[in-house]
C-alpha cells in the first residue's frame, strides 16, 4: 500500500470535517476515501498505539453507515468500540486520533461526552442490540422519525445479552438495523457453535448438493456468482445464513461484500427505511489492506508503537510481565496436578494461555466472549473435582458477578479467579480499569483476596488459591513488576498473613496493597514510616492490625481501587469493630471514572505515587 506522511496527501479525507462533508461527495468517490482512510489510520496507530485489525476491517462499512444514514440523528452504536478509529476521524476527531488513548486525547471507544456522533459508550461486548433497541423503542413511543442500527461482530453474537437482545427485539418487532460484520474475528479466533453453525449446516450431503445447484445456477449470473465465490469462505454459502435470524424475528439480508463501499451503500440505502427488525450480513477481513494485520490480525488487535514498512517486530522483553508470570504458573500446576482446567471467556493470548492451550489442549476451554458461562462452567467442574482457574480480566469479571456469588461462592466450591488487568490500565480507559474487584469481591462470603507486590508473591498466590477448599481470587496488575525471581517450588503463602517490611519510629505506619508497596517502602525508607505488605484483602491479618493501631498514632492505607468499599474500607471495618479508633487515611482511587492515559499520569494525579504519597505523610506528621 502506498503511504502518505502528511494530512494535505489525503485530499478527499483532509476535506471531511463531519458525515456531511462525506455525503456531499459522489459515490463513485467513496473507494477512494476507504483507500486514503486505510493509509491515514495504519500511519497514526503506528505513531499512537492502539486497536488497529478490527479499525482496518470495518473501514468501507463505516463510510457506507454515515453515507447512507443522517448521522447524528440517525443513531450508530457500535459494539465493543475498538473498531471506530475511522468513525471517530469522519465525524471531527481527525486531527486528534495521533493522541488516541492519550491523556487530553480521544479515547479509543466511543464515549458520549466525546461526540454526539457517539451515540452509546461502549468498551466491552455484545451490548449494541440491547441500547440500539432500547433507543428505537424510545423513537417509537416519541415519536421520531429517526433509524438506530447496531453494528456487532460475529465474535459479539457469542454473549448471552447479544441473543437476548435480538430475541426481544424479534417480538416486539422494533424498527431496528443489525449490521453483522462478519470476519471470522473476535480479538483470538472465534470458538463456539454458534460460530460453527453455518459450517455445520452445509456440511450437510443434501446442502452441498443445494450449494453445488445453486452455484451451477449463478454461473449464467456472473456478478452474483462473483459476491458468491468471494464470500463463500466466510458465510459457508448461500443455503442458510438466515436460518437463525429468521426464526428470532429478523428479515435477514446478505451475505455482502463488505470491503464494496459501493454496494454496502446501495444495500443500506434499500434498508434502511424499512420496517420491522432487519439483519445484514456483511463480510470483511480484519486488518484489511495492510498485509502484515491481514495475516496475523491477532498480534494486530492491539498495538504498540511499530514502523508500518516493517510492521511489529518482537524483542526480548527485560523482565516478565503478570500474564507471563501466571502463564508459567498455570503449566507447572498442570504438569503437578492432573485436575487442573483453565477457563477463559475469548481472552486465550490476552490472559497468556497460549502455552496452556498447546500443551493441555483437552484441560483448556475458551468459551467465547461469555464470562457468566465461564463461571458458571468452573463451579460444574469444581463440583466433581477438578481444579478450575478461571482466566480473566478484572472488568470482563464484573460481568459474571452473579455466578461468582450464586454459582461459586455460596457452595464453597474451589474454584480460583486469576484476576488480569487489575488496577490502572491506562490507555484503554474508563471501561477497562480494574479499579473496583477489591470492592465487589471483599464482600462475598468464603471468598479469599490476594493482591500481590512483585512476581514471585503473585506465583505463590496462585499457588495458595489452588490448595484453597473455597473460591478465592489472585488480583494482579497489568504490566511487568519490580522484577522478582520466580519460585522454584509450588508452595502456598499462609492465608491472612501479612509482612512487615520496614519497622519505623515516625508514628505513621503504610499498609500497602498489591502493586503499590514499591511506591510504600520508598515513602517509608525516606520518612521512618512502618511499611506492611498487606498481601491479603480478605482475610486481613487481623493481629497484626491491632498491633499497628495500638503503637501507631496513623495508619495510611494503599490500594490501587476504589476507595469506596475497598481494601483500606476493611480495615476501618476491623479496627471498628473492635473498639479501635486509630485515626486511618485512604489513598486511592476516586469515586469517579479513571479516564484513559498513561498510569504513571494517572497515579500521579490521584496522589499515588512517591511524591503524592510522601505529601500525604508529611500532613500527616506536621499534625501530630
Amino acid at each position: 500500500m502506498t503511504m502518505g506522511t502528511h494530512d494535505e496527501d489525503k485530499v478527499l479525507l483532509s476535506a471531511i470535517d463531519d458525515p456531511e462533508d462525506l455525503r456531499r461527495l459522489p459515490l463513485e468517490r467513496l473507494p477512494a476515501v476507504a483507500q486514503e482512510m486505510r493509509d491515514y489510520l495504519v500511519e497514526s496507530v503506528s505513531q499512537s498505539g492502539g486497536h488497529l485489525a478490527a479499525g482496518l476491517g470495518a473501514v468501507e462499512l463505516t463510510l457506507a453507515l454515515h453515507y447512507a444514514l443522517d448521522t447524528p440523528r440517525d443513531r450508530l452504536v457500535w459494539d465493543v468500540g475498538h473498531q471506530c478509529y475511522a468513525h471517530k476521524v469522519l465525524t471531527g476527531r481527525r486531527s486528534q486520533l495521533p493522541r488516541i488513548r492519550q491523556a487530553g486525547g480521544p479515547a479509543g471507544f466511543p464515549v458520549r461526552d466525546e461526540s454526539p456522533y457517539d451515540a452509546f459508550g461502549v468498551g466491552h461486548s455484545s451490548t449494541s442490540i440491547s441500547a440500539a433497541l432500547g433507543m428505537a423503542l424510545a423513537e417509537r413511543a416519541g415519536g421520531e422519525h429517526r433509524r438506530c442500527a447496531a453494528i456487532i461482530g460475529d465474535g459479539g453474537l457469542s454473549a448471552g445479552e447479544a441473543l437476548e437482545a435480538l430475541n426481544h427485539a424479534g417480538d416486539v418487532k422494533a424498527d431496528l438495523l443489525v449490521v453483522l460484520n462478519d470476519n471470522e474475528m473476535s480479538i483470538s479466533e472465534n470458538v463456539g457453535a454458534l460460530s460453527n453453525y453455518l459450517t455445520r449446516l452445509l456440511s450437510e450431503p443434501l446442502a452441498g448438493q443445494l450449494r453445488r445447484g445453486a452455484r451451477d445456477m449463478l454461473r449464467y449470473l456472473p456478478p452474483i456468482h462473483e459476491l458468491a465465490r468471494r464470500t463463500e469462505g466466510h458465510v459457508k454459502g448461500l443455503l442458510a445464513p438466515a436460518t437463525l435470524f429468521e426464526e428470532l424475528g429478523f428479515h435477514y439480508f446478505g451475505p455482502v461484500d463488505g470491503h464494496n463501499v459501493e454496494g454496502l451503500v446501495r444495500v443500506l440505502r434499500n434498508l434502511r427505511d424499512q420496517p420491522g427488525p432487519r439483519l445484514l450480513h456483511v463480510v470483511t477481513r480484519k486488518g484489511k489492506g495492510y498485509a502484515p494485520a491481514e495475516e496475523d490480525p491477532i498480534s494486530y488487535h492491539g498495538v504498540s508503537c511499530f514502523d508500518p514498512a516493517r510492521g511489529l517486530t518482537k524483542g526480548t522483553p527485560a523482565k516478565l510481565n503478570y500474564t507471563d508470570v501466571f502463564s508459567r504458573w498455570i503449566c507447572r500446576a498442570a504438569c503437578t496436578d492432573e485436575r487442573v482446567v483453565a477457563i477463559t471467556p475469548a481472552m486465550r493470548e490476552g490472559s497468556g494461555l497460549v502455552e496452556y492451550a498447546r500443551r493441555f489442549p483437552e484441560r483448556f476451554f475458551d468459551v467465547g466472549i461469555a464470562e457468566q458461562h465461564a463461571v458458571t462452567l468452573a463451579a460444574g467442574l469444581a463440583c466433581e473435582g477438578a481444579r478450575p482457574v478461571v482466566a480473566i480480566y478484572s472488568t470482563f469479571l464484573q460481568r459474571g458477578y452473579d455466578q461468582v456469588i450464586h454459582d461459586v461462592a455460596l457452595q464453597r466450591l474451589p474454584v480460583l479467579f486469576a484476576v488480569d488487568r487489575a488496577g490502572i490500565v491506562g490507555a484503554d480507559g474508563a471501561t477497562h480499569q480494574g479499579t473496583y474487584d477489591l470492592s465487589y469481591l471483599r464482600c462475598i462470603p468464603d471468598l479469599t483476596v490476594m493482591a500481590p507486590a512483585d512476581e514471585a508473591e503473585c506465583w505463590r498466590m496462585l499457588a495458595t488459591g489452588l490448595v484453597l477448599e473455597g473460591a478465592s481470587a489472585v488480583r494482579y496488575p497489568r504490566g511487568t513488576g519490580p522484577g522478582e525471581a520466580l519460585p522454584d517450588d509450588m508452595e502456598p503463602l499462609p492465608v491472612g498473613q501479612a509482612e512487615v517490611r520496614r519497622e519505623g519510629g515516625s508514628g505513621v505506619a503504610l499498609l500497602a496493597f498489591g502493586a503499590l508497596l514499591p511506591v510504600a517502602e520508598a515513602v517509608g525508607e525516606e520518612l521512618d514510616a512502618t511499611v506492611v505488605n498487606m498481601r491479603f484483602v480478605k482475610p486481613l491479618d487481623e493481629a497484626l492490625l491491632r498491633r499497628l493501631a495500638g503503637e501507631c498514632r496513623h495508619l495510611v492505607t494503599l490500594e490501587e481501587n476504589v476507595i469506596a468499599g475497598g481494601a483500606g474500607s476493611g480495615v476501618a471495618e476491623y479496627l471498628s469493630s473492635i473498639g479501635v479508633h486509630t485515626p486511618i487515611t485512604h489513598l486511592g482511587l476516586p469515586d469517579a471514572p479513571v479516564h484513559h492515559g498513561a498510569r504513571n499520569d494517572i497515579l500521579a494525579e490521584h496522589g499515588l505515587d512517591r511524591d503524592g504519597v510522601r505529601r500525604t505523610v508529611q500532613g500527616l506528621l506536621q499534625q501530630s
